[in-house]
């Protein structure tokens, strides 16, 4: 089995966000990346579980980024990618980033392509659906839960009071949630073979954006907390009602 598996490069999530030129920009000083948690913990780990029970699968990792994405691509390599494809552009925009992503799947024959459910800085979670439409294949979005039976795979996903399941025929692409596999952390044999496993750069292809940020703006600051002791009961009652609105 052949699987491609997509990883962004995302901000830590204690990363402090600020925004330069006019709030129209992201402010990457001391800003540490790290691998999107659900492109590594879920899809990526998933992958690697697969091919741990079978150890012909070939697992590639392919990114759409500049150079400053290889250290998280290496990362993915450690974890246990077979080799890796950098898309050298950076975009905001999903339509550019599945197109370069799905130009590379049409070349090669993937039996799975995997992404996570969204980015943790984005949301956006168009990614797979958008890969689903260009390469014309079935798409399972929000799986948290995959089981492969020769070229039929048996994914679970919740849904608004209950869960579902699908069988799907292979090739298809799935997004991947909470529940799909546990974290990993690289061992030192998997950060050394990382530094030789292949990493091949490829050209973008001429795509036109259909979004672009107009502006940022951050959340308004949390306000301090009111603590109401049990006997102000009717004080929390009217707090309820003419602050929080809940009431």
């Amino acid at each position: 089995m052949n699987i491609l598996v997509c990883i962004s490069k995302t901000p830590d999530t204690t990363a402090k966000i600020a925004f330069t030129e006019g709030n129209t920009k992201f402010d990457e000083n001391g800003v540490q990346w790290i691998i999107n948690p659900y492109d590594e913990w879920y899809s990526l780990v998933r992958a690697i579980e697969i091919k741990e029970k079978d150890p012909t699968t070939n697992i590639h990792l392919i990114t759409v980024g500049g150079p400053e994405a290889e250290p998280i691509i290496r990362k993915a390599l450690a974890l246990g990618g077979d080799e890796a494809i950098r898309v050298n552009i950076n975009s905001n925009d999903s339509y550019v980033i599945a197109q370069q992503i799905a130009t590379v799947a049409k070349q090669a024959s993937y039996d799975l392509i995997m992404t996570g459910k969204e980015t943790i800085d984005y949301n956006s979670a168009c990614i797979g659906s958008m890969l689903s439409a260009i390469l014309d294949l079935p798409f399972v979005s929000l799986a948290n839960h995959l089981e492969m039976n020769g070229n039929t795979a048996t994914i679970q996903r919740e849904i608004e009071g209950g869960e579902e399941t699908n069988e799907v025929i292979l090739p298809m692409i799935i997004s991947c949630q909470k529940g799909m596999a546990e974290q990993r952390i690289p061992n030192m044999r998997g950060i050394m073979a990382a530094r030789t496993k292949p990493l091949k750069v490829l050209d973008p292809v001429a795509t036109n954006a259909h979004t672009s940020i107009k502006e940022f703006s951050l959340p308004p600051a949390k306000t301090g907390v009111k603590l109401i002791t049990p006997d102000q009961m009717e004080e929390l009652v009217k707090l309820l009602k003419e602050e929080a609105k809940v009431i």
